[in-house]
């Protein structure tokens, strides 16, 4: 009898699980023997991958980070302003769950300052190339597309919204 065998589970696996399990269960859920289970696996097969519990946030916080960048469009800085806000607003589920983490753990609130600080200087950029020089503005366009996300709950109205924010700021020039 044929006995077909498991395949083999990547970092990428672990890591994908590892959001989906922050998203669903919360932090307590970033345990090597909690995500086992979620795999149906052993935590050997943790131990494979990743050096220890700490290695395996800084992994998952690394992957989180690199998906969470946000690159200038084309067009005018006024056409790049609106499509930043916009893709904020839309964000996926990972970073409301990180966003919690990050309360209480200072790997993950590194992570989440490293990107505020990335995209705070790209909506300071864009500004200052629509002659807007207060970087105020910037913190209010980024929190209130963080918080989009929150109210936003079938994620249609969110980019539009802000869209009508960044033109509203603009019309303060």
């Amino acid at each position: 009898m044929n006995n077909p065998t498991k395949p083999r589970l990547t970092r990428d696996v672990w890591i994908t699980t590892g959001l989906q399990a922050l998203c669903d269960q919360g932090p307590d859920a970033l345990k090597a023997e909690v995500l086992a289970r979620r795999l149906h696996t052993t935590k050997g097969s943790f131990y494979w991958h990743f050096r220890d519990v700490p290695d395996y946030h800084a992994a998952l916080l690394a992957q989180w980070q690199s998906t969470s960048e946000i690159t200038r469009g084309d067009g005018t800085a006024v056409m790049q302003l609106r499509a930043l806000a916009g893709q904020l607003a839309e964000r996926g589920s990972a970073e409301p769950a990180i966003r919690a983490w990050a309360k209480g753990n200072a790997q993950a609130a590194t992570s989440v300052l490293q990107v505020d600080a990335a995209r705070l200087a790209q909506f300071e950029a864009l500004l200052r190339d629509t002659g807007i020089a207060n970087p105020e503005m910037a913190r209010i366009l980024y929190a209130a597309a963080l918080g989009m996300r929150e109210l936003d709950a079938d994620n249609t109205a969110g980019p539009e919204a802000m869209g009508t924010l960044v033109d509203l700021v603009l019309a303060l020039r």
